[in-house]
């Protein structure tokens, strides 16, 4: 793995995104990196469950384009719906040299989909994994060519987020790092490449600081508001991690913190709060409510 790790820092750069890419889930992540692909030049493909989803998919998309134009992204609205295309099948990934999974933080459901585009695509293409907490070793062991397997965790919302992990697992061929670090770069992002390991770096990091302040709200210590305010102003992060865990989701970080849970142990075992308000539908921005109320 140090070899693979080393070579992302010393190859050449490599700065543009592959021609064709596929991403397989069109909800909000999904969408939002197939968003990212169409504005910096690829033709995206989309594969969802059903129609009713990829109807869905197409429209987050088609708005994301046109708040992209908005906002002042040069480019032409038109041009870049019509690099998009959303499907129902999975053999339309067929000539993508890379395809992302996107599907939610289950091991099975991403080694079953992984497995699946491995079917599907070229002997050299690259499939990534968006997984935000599972071992890549784990998910890649269904996988005939782990060497073409690399972790891409992107952050939401996807357009605003301006990190890009890139995993390495013990199996990723050596150049494939460097390669993965230059996608990143030509989508406007910047990367870190980080070993394989439960919940990388900014997962791990991430999910501990967010449970200590909801076990903080569940003993009373202080409100939400006045948490956030403390590492905003403080220790000078730019949004608390309460708010922070709202825009995320609470259930992303309730399945993260368990996922970890059974991975790391007790340190990351989910406060009971965060399960009530899960089971209440309290998401968090998604559901209009979570530790903070969110106007639609």
């Amino acid at each position: 793995m140090n070899e693979a790790v080393n070579a992302a820092n010393e190859n050449p750069r490599i700065d543009t995104v592959p021609a064709r890419v596929g991403v397989l889930g069109g909800g909000r992540m999904g969408g939002g990196i197939a968003h990212a692909f169409l504005l910096a030049g690829a033709y995206v493909v989309v594969v969802e469950q059903h129609v009713a989803a990829a109807d869905s998919a197409r429209e987050r998309i088609e708005r994301s384009i046109d708040a992209s134009i908005a906002r002042g992204h040069e480019g032409d609205a038109a041009l870049l719906k019509q690099a998009l295309t959303v499907a129902t099948d999975i053999t339309a990934f067929g000539a993508c040299s890379l395809v992302i999974e996107a599907v939610p933080e289950s091991l099975e459901l991403k080694t079953e989909a992984l497995a699946e585009i491995e079917r599907q695509l070229p002997h050299d293409a690259v499939i990534a994994s968006n997984t935000s907490s599972i071992p890549l070793a784990r998910l890649a062991e269904t996988l005939d060519r782990p060497d073409r397997f690399v972790g891409l965790h992107f952050f939401n919302p996807v357009p605003a987020s301006s990190l890009i992990e890139v995993v390495v697992s013990a199996g990723t061929a050596p150049e494939l790092p460097a390669v993965a670090a230059g996608w990143a770069r030509a989508l406007g992002k910047t990367p870190i490449t980080v070993h394989d390991a439960p919940g990388f770096a900014s997962s791990r990091l991430g999910v501990a600081l967010a449970l200590e302040a909801i076990r903080m709200v569940e003993q009373g210590v202080a409100s939400a508001a006045d948490i956030d305010l403390a590492m905003e102003l403080g220790y000078r992060h730019p949004v608390g991690p309460l708010r922070t865990t709202d825009i995320v989701g609470l259930d992303v970080r309730l399945g993260i913190a368990e996922q970890l849970e059974r991975d790391l142990g007790p340190t990351f075992a989910p406060p009971q709060l965060l399960r009530d308000l899960v089971a209440d539908g309290r998401l968090g921005r998604k559901s209009g409510r979570g530790f903070y109320d969110w106007p639609a």
